[in-house]
């Protein structure tokens, strides 16, 4: 794993689901078809759902007030107003894999994690997460980010033992529908590379198989995120031992003096 590349996730994550896509819709057995998926990370209720506002502004007739007109105070002409800072921010978009029938029921889903599943939605990551290990479909989680909360469904002390005692590691996580409260899990360091792993469809189908790392690199090289900076090394921090292999990584691609 290339850990610049978590620098411009977004941009990664979507062309490497692009990729994915394209990979493994070739390898389905007739029956089966995969489908990207998207959608917006909205608020799904107005107001939003289990959140109460220090401060609320409201339309008085939707709480059953007859609207009256009110004179306009113009307070602007006795008040310093400051110039706010203005800040153009992507709406963040959630993307996944699904591997349905032709009739429309999903098989599989393949999750390639971003930083708001580890971070800021981490919390609903898991609703949705939860709801797919109780259902009759089959979930492929992909994490190769080495920041956030690990929110995979493997027991975390064992994910820890392995970092504590090897450092950065990534993760593949897969939960056959049938085979209830058993995970398959792929694990290896930073130095190593990204293993192929199965993925399942149906019972009775035979697995399907995906080499990510060669789908990686071609994101790598199309992107051309050769030419970014590289004179400083991506957060969370590295251990000693690591930023030194990076570094010198980078030495030997001409990418750092």
């Amino acid at each position: 794993m290339n850990p610049f590349l978590e620098e411009d996730w977004q941009t990664v994550h979507h062309a490497l689901l692009g990729i994915i896509w394209t990979e493994i819709g070739g390898q389905l057995p007739q029956g089966l078809l995969a489908r990207q998926e998207q959608r917006l990370v909205i608020d799904e209720y107005d107001p939003p759902h289990g959140y109460v506002a220090d401060v609320r502004i409201t339309e008085s007739w939707k709480q059953g007030i007859a609207p009256s007109w009110t004179p306009e105070q113009d307070r602007v002409g006795t008040i310093a107003i400051a110039e706010p800072e203005i800040f153009h921010v992507d709406k963040e978009v959630e993307r996944w894999i699904e591997i349905r029938t032709q009739e429309g029921k999903v098989v599989t889903v393949i999750e390639l994690l971003s930083p708001a599943n580890k971070g800021s939605g981490s919390t609903t990551y898991r609703m949705k997460q939860r709801d797919y290990l109780e259902s009759t479909t089959s979930l492929v989680e992909i994490d190769l980010l080495r920041g956030g909360t690990f929110v995979l469904p493997v027991p975390l002390e064992h994910v820890q033992r392995r970092i504590q005692k090897h450092g950065t590691y990534y993760h593949i996580c897969v939960n056959r529908a049938w085979r209830a409260g058993f995970r398959e899990l792929y694990a290896w360091p930073l130095r190593d590379r990204i293993p192929a792993f199965r993925i399942p469809l149906r019972e009775t189908d035979k697995d399907i198989a995906l080499d990510l790392q060669p789908l990686l690199d071609r994101c790598y090289e199309v992107g051309r995120y050769y030419t970014g900076r590289f004179d400083e090394l991506p957060q969370p921090p590295f251990p000693p031992d690591e930023a030194e292999w990076v570094i010198e990584r980078l030495r030997a691609a001409g990418l750092r003096e």
